[in-house]
């Protein structure tokens, strides 16, 4: 069985499940077991930390329990909090595996580029006061798309066997007091979008030149970039599977404007 999740992270200790109990696994799988009327422990398509959002994250699970899909919808929903939603269900191939199987995942980070930051976007949106060159970042946002050892921009106790990644996609649109940053991967190291943002921020701010990015790059060095950036705006927005598995998620269009796409899935 898969599931499409949303979920608000403001109030959660990340994804993965932790011995206090505070996380969206923790909270999704009580909500199933009780529904399911059995254990079930779910592996997902990309673990978020403390704070991020998910409008697209994705389930698998074993279950011998049979009900209707729309039952899985409905039913679990109402053993959860208004602040983690179920959004699609479907059967799927024992060969299915949420993270494995995907091929790519694509985050959307939010910047509010205000003096003070509006009440109702706290922790739903990362901010800056300063002034931000958007040219400059764009500039620097080129040099990272591609495969590239993303050593400078992976936490220090990442897990990944490899810090190679590549990133397909990494646009910044300006709306307003919004900067939308798309980016779309093979696969994401632990704290590489808010490493990547933190440092096209530095960047924007005119404190390094778009050519440092590629002296982070070449660097492989973590300890010479910019401070990871706040999780509050940070949002997995889709997963990418081979269509054979015809999973019922919505899709983001990269080919049109972003924002419009973000605010209605919110």
């Amino acid at each position: 069985m898969a599931l499409g999740i949303a979920y608000d992270g403001q109030s959660f200790n990340g994804w993965q499940t932790q011995p206090n109990g505070n996380t969206v696994q923790d909270i999704l799988e009580g909500a199933l077991c009780q529904f399911a009327a059995e254990p079930v422990a779910t592996i997902c398509a990309g673990r978020t930390d403390t704070g991020v959002h998910g409008l697209s994250q994705v389930v698998h699970f074993d279950t011998h329990a049979m009900r209707k899909m729309y039952s899985w919808v409905r039913g679990v929903n109402a053993l959860l909090p208004p602040t983690i939603r179920v959004r699609w269900a479907t059967e799927v191939s024992d060969d299915f595996h949420a993270r494995f199987s995907a091929t790519a995942r694509t985050y959307v980070y939010i910047i509010r580029n205000e003096a003070n930051l509006a009440p109702s976007w706290v922790g739903r949106a990362g901010w800056d006061f300063h002034p931000l060159d958007v040219d400059l970042m764009r500039e620097a946002a080129g040099y990272l798309v591609g495969t590239h050892d993303f050593s400078a921009f992976r936490s220090s106790i990442c897990q990944a066997a490899s810090p190679v990644r590549t990133l397909h996609t990494l646009t910044i649109d300006k709306e307003g007091v919004f900067l939308v940053f798309t980016l779309k991967a093979n696969a994401f190291l632990h704290h590489m979008v808010r490493n990547l943002i933190g440092a096209l921020v530095y960047v924007g701010k005119g404190r390094f030149s778009p050519h440092w990015i590629q002296t982070l790059l070449a660097s492989k060095n973590r300890s010479f970039s910019a401070p990871t950036f706040m999780p509050d705006g940070l949002y997995l927005v889709d997963v990418d599977y081979p269509p054979e598995f015809a999973l019922p998620m919505p899709k983001f269009n990269l080919n049109t404007p972003v924002l419009p796409q973000f605010l209605q899935a919110i």
